[in-house]
Parts: C-alpha cells; structure tokens; sequence
C-alpha cells in the first residue's frame, strides 16, 4: 500500500508487560511484577521487526522498572534507531501523588533511563490519562524540570470547548516555560470525544469507524495524529490471568490477534516517526553515557559469598494439581525466596504432583529438575492436596517442614516471619487471614462467608481457639505431624491434620497474613461437597473430643478414706 503523502503523524509504544496493566492493577501489586514469567522482551522485538519492515521509528516510553530489568533491551531500541522517553517508576496513579513525590519520581526516572539509554530524556508520559482540568499542574512541573514534550492528556468536550488548540498537539507555556503537549487524539461526536488514538480504542470500538474517524484527520486536520500501542497487544499467546473480571479480560484481551494488522495498516498508509523527529528535538546527550550501568543484575549464583555458615535446614513443600499455568510464576516466586532466605536457612524443595491431567509434572520436570535442591515426587493416582503435604512431609529431610500453596495465593516471603514461631514445644505454625492483623484481597465475598463460617465451626469444636483452621500455608515439626492418620485427603484434610494435632495436645500458633486470590488457573475446590465434608469432619472431631475427655476421667485415680 502507498502511503497517501508526506505528511506526518506521530506513533508512540508503550513499553510494558501484561501483568503492569491497568486492568488489573487491583490484582497484582508493583512488588509482586518480578515474580511473573516476562513477555516484554519478545513483544519489543516483535515491535521492532514490525517498525523496521515499516520504516517507520517511534518513541518508546520505558518506564525505569523495564530499564533496570533489560538495559540491553533499551540498547536496542536505540540501535535500531527509536527514541526512549519516561513513562515514571512504575504504573502508579498520578491522582494519589503528591507535587513533591512526582517531582522526585520524575527526576529518579529520567536519571536512570538517560544512563541506560545513552539518551537526552525529552518526553514524558503517565501511566494513566491526565485531565486539562484537574491536571495542568502536572504539565507545569514537567515544564519546570525541563521536559520538551508530554503525551498524557484526553482531552474532553467540556475542557477544551473554549480552547480548541487543546485538542491537537500544541506548545503550552507555563510561567515563561514552554513544553509541548500531545494529547490523545480523538474525534467529535456532538458534544463528545471518542478517543481514536490506538491502542485499547482500536480493539474495542468498530475499526471500521476508527478507519474512517483516521482517515479524515488526515485530510482535514493539520496537527500531526498521535498513535499508540503497547508491546503486549502484539502477544495473542499470553498468559491469562483467571482472576480479572468479565469486564477487565475484555478490556485486555478482546482481539489481540488484529492488532498486528491493524497497525501495519496505518503504518503502510500514513507517514508516522517519533516525537522528538516530528518536534525536531536533538536527543543527544551532552557526555558520554554508553556505559550502561545495569541495576538489577544480582541472582543466586552470586550471593555465595554472602550467605551465612551454619544455616538451618527447612524443607518446603509444594502439592500441585493442574497447575501448568501456575508454574513459571511460581519459579520465579521461589527463586526470589530463595535469595531472601538465603543468609538464614538452607531450603530444599519438595515438589508433589498429584496425578495432573495437563502438562504439570513436565513443566515442573522442565523448571525444577536441574536444581540440586529440589525433589520432584508423582502420586500414581490423584490423591489431595493433603495427603501431597503429607507425602511431602514423609520425604523430607528436615524436621522444620513448609507447606505452601503452587498458586502463591499467599506470599511465601512471609515463611522469613513464620519458621521462626516455630520455637520449642511448637508443633504447628498456621497462615491466618481471618486473623485481626491479617487480611483478604480480591476474594469473592460468598467464599470468604463460607470460610469464615466453616472456621467458627471449628472454633466451637476444638480446644485451641484459632481465627482461621483451613490454610495450606504452614510451618510444620515433622515429628509432631508425620504419623497422623488423616482420614481426609483432600482439603478436608488439611483441617483435619490441625483438628488432630489440636485434639493431641500440639501446640499451635496462629500467624497474621494476607490471602491474595489466584491469579492463574482455577480453583479445585469443589464448594458444596467441600461444605458436606466439612460438617462431617466437624462431627467426627466433635465425638473424639468427647471421648479423649471420658479417657481422661477414667484415669484419675481415687484414693480410699483414710481410717482415723
């Protein structure tokens, strides 16, 4: 396809992963991102490729948690010719932020990536949009700290009704300082914009419209249109995250697989190069800044030297049931435990495989095999998640033993605050969210009414009063724990295995913590059988608690009178 002139617009990439998005910024939270298997690098070079075949060069905003992850990523871009621009420290709300904090985030972002980049910092934009009318306070300190240009206002009808200039790119002055800002671009409608400016506009909304809303800004507008797109949309394979609601999945994922084409389409019809070409910005820098400084190099085969002699053997055990989607998060979550605990204790991994249907034990086999300190076991029939800790427990080397969820739906970082509850005379150390200093996340209000009502349950039948019976997330004395004869397998074990101990006399101890919901996968919970097996399993605990009393009573022994 021939492009239609010389005339020429502006395309912008925003550089991040599809666990940094928006959509589900109430799910995954900024310090849980290095725990997720990354995308980002095949999606830029996807991006690349498709630019080159285009001879087309963009801006790319690269936010400093990308640049610290993959300098050699922004190395790249700049060799194939792109511009990098700011996009901030990571993916937070600009309308919770202080003047001071997004002054000092501006500086520490610009900072790294004109080191990592070699690069001039020129351009910034948010991770969300800015609004003209509660937000020009934000164009002004980018103004002051000497930024040539911003791409982070939508404009609205009502915002920019009496200043037109506002809807297309235009130089703003502020106090003598003047910054160009390049809004989205969008399209009038009576009294309302539509935003048609790429990205989750084109596809969402009838590209049929956006086609034709593009093509007549091209004929009639002067100022240049403003394209984007996120190196994600270019991935149709990545993974899903099971949590997102109905609404949240069709925001992500609707249509990924005509992104491709549909930029390749107005990039074979317009002209479109980067800001700073289109703005005539020298991007050079004023020293030498080639040698890169690379941030966040350090990984468990360098710590060696800082680990601490004599470290304490814990084992950690990990049932797994279908959760092949699970996997890589869960690597790199005990890659990082692993470094965190380093100094303190010497861990092994004991991997359970419950007989799964999908490609499970392979991909465990694929991840964890090659490491000294990890064993991989298979159960020859689908058995439960408790007798998986159980098998798990039997083959351990340690008398400190972990339990934890293969979905991390609580935070195995918080095993640092509980192994060491597990003093002498402790038997058991429980996970517990419904405790007043723990909490929920993101779970559905009907499954945490259950729960909570299954633990009052237990509450009243067994002796140890606990906020919470039925969390997998624990810390276990193996001698204390091996020989119990659980009748449940299942989950219902897993409240049986404490019951019992309770009824025992082990000593428990409960540990505040947060229980996030499963961001991968599904649940195998089966609810109402769960809810039957429970009340079952509370009346077996009930009539053994009776009978543990009447034993009790039988062995009190009764002196006779003494004659006077």
């Amino acid at each position: 396809m021939v492009k239609t002139n010389s005339q020429k617009h502006i395309l912008t990439i925003l550089l991040e992963d599809y666990f940094q998005v928006g959509a589900f910024d109430r799910l995954i939270r900024q310090q849980t991102w290095s725990r997720f298997e990354p995308r980002y690098l095949r999606n830029t070079l996807k991006a690349l490729d498709l630019l080159d075949n285009q001879q087309t060069k963009a801006t790319f905003f690269v936010s400093s948690w990308i640049a610290e992850q993959s300098p050699e990523l922004i190395r790249e871009i700049i060799g194939r010719g792109h511009e990098i621009a700011s996009r901030g420290s990571d993916h937070q709300n600009l309308q919770q932020i202080s003047p001071e904090e997004f002054r000092a985030d501006l500086r520490r972002t610009r900072e790294l990536l004109e080191q990592t980049s070699g690069q001039k910092i020129s351009g910034y934009r948010a991770a969300g949009k800015l609004s003209y009318s509660a937000d020009l306070w934000k164009l002004d300190m980018l103004a002051e700290e000497g930024f040539a240009y911003d791409a982070s206002f939508l404009p609205t009808w009502n915002a920019v009704k009496e200043n037109l200039p506002r809807l297309y790119a235009h130089e703003y002055t502020s106090d003598a300082k003047k910054i160009w800002e390049l809004p989205y671009s969008t399209y009038r409608l009576g009294n309302f914009l539509l935003p048609i400016s790429g990205g989750n506009y084109f596809r969402q909304l009838p590209y049929t419209l956006l086609r034709r809303a593009v093509s007549k800004w091209h004929e009639q507008a002067k100022a240049p249109f403003v394209l984007y797109f996120h190196v994600w949309e270019l991935d149709v394979e990545q993974p899903r995250i099971s949590a997102a609601s109905s609404l949240n999945s069709i925001r992500h994922y609707r249509k990924l697989d005509k992104m491709a084409w549909i930029i390749n389409e107005n990039l074979s019809r317009y002209q479109f190069t980067s800001c700073a070409d289109f703005l005539e910005i020298n991007n050079t820098a004023e020293d030498d800044k080639n040698s890169l400084k690379v941030v966040n190099e350090v990984g468990l085969d360098t710590g060696d030297a800082r680990q601490a002699k004599n470290r304490e053997k814990v084992s950690i055990v990990i049932p797994c049931f279908n959760e092949e989607k699970t996997l890589p998060y869960l690597a790199n979550t005990l890659r990082s435990l692993e470094e965190y605990l380093q100094q303190t204790y010497e861990l092994q991994f004991i991997f359970i495989d419950d007989q799964s249907s999908d490609l499970t034990f392979a991909k465990l086999r694929e991840l964890f095999s090659a490491k000294p300190n990890a064993i991989i076991l298979q159960h020859e029939q689908n058995k439960g998640v408790a007798a998986g800790i159980m098998t798990g427990l039997k083959n351990a080397q340690t008398d400190i033993v972990c339990s934890i969820d293969a979905d991390c739906t609580y935070d195995p970082h918080e095993l640092a605050n509980m192994i060491p509850l597990l003093r002498e005379g402790v038997a058991l150390v429980t996970a517990s969210p419904y405790h007043p200093a723990g909490g929920v996340r993101n779970i559905p209000a009907w499954r945490l009414s259950l729960s909570k009502v299954a633990s009052w349950l237990y509450r009243q039948t067994l002796p140890t009063k606990l906020f919470t019976y039925t969390s997998c997330f624990r810390v276990y004395r193996r001698s204390a724990v091996e020989n119990l004869d659980l009748k449940e397998n299942g989950f219902l074990g897993v409240a049986e295995m404490l019951g019992k101990l309770d009824l025992q006399g082990g000593r428990i101890v409960e540990h505040p913590a947060i229980l996030d919901v499963r961001l991968f996968g599904f649940s195998k919970m089966k609810t109402a059988r769960t809810i039957l097996g429970h009340l079952r399993l509370l009346s077996r605990l009930a009539v053994m608690r009776r009978r543990g009393r009447k034993n009790s009573e039988k062995l009190i022994v009764h002196k006779p009178l003494s004659k006077s």
